[in-house]
């Protein structure tokens, strides 16, 4: 299996790194969704609508993309025989803090989608650059591989 994995392992790095694009760019309009949303009154139109894209995205880009980065990730790394290299377990420890960022931003959408207003302007302002921050230093581990 491994040596068929190896024949298509283009493909599945075309795969990775495509789905990666979404993943992320899924996860910075999020927060600016979120910040066009606090423009509306809790149950007002307005609101539904901004809830209602922000389901969209969530359902239709973000959560199956971070799927299939994970799978195709998991399957170039075994592919490769990667799992004993240092610089993978950072880019993977990383790559998990930002599935429990995903996770946690899904979670305050949707309270505000119920009417909730946990986050301020501001704090969503800052939170949509922790995607950029941590991308930096996944492409760096990864294409450097430090360690």
């Amino acid at each position: 299996m491994q040596s068929t994995l190896l024949q298509i392992y283009l493909f599945l790095k075309i795969g990775h790194v495509t789905f990666m694009v979404f993943w992320l760019a899924g996860l910075f309009m999020l927060p600016r969704q979120m910040i066009y949303m606090l423009d509306h009154a809790p149950g007002s139109p307005g609101e539904a609508r901004w809830a209602e894209r922000s389901a969209k995205l969530r359902k239709i880009i973000l959560t199956p993309s971070l799927i299939v980065v994970w799978v195709l990730g998991l399957t170039m790394a075994y592919a490769m025989g990667f799992f004993s290299a240092g610089w993978l377990h950072a880019k993977l420890a990383l790559v998990l803090l930002l599935s429990g960022y995903h996770g946690w931003l899904v979670a305050q959408s949707k309270k505000m989608a119920r009417g909730e207003r946990p986050l301020t302007e501001t704090r969503l302002r800052v939170l949509g650059e922790v995607p950029g921050l941590l991308l930096v230093l996944i492409v760096t581990l990864v294409y450097l591989k430090p360690f």
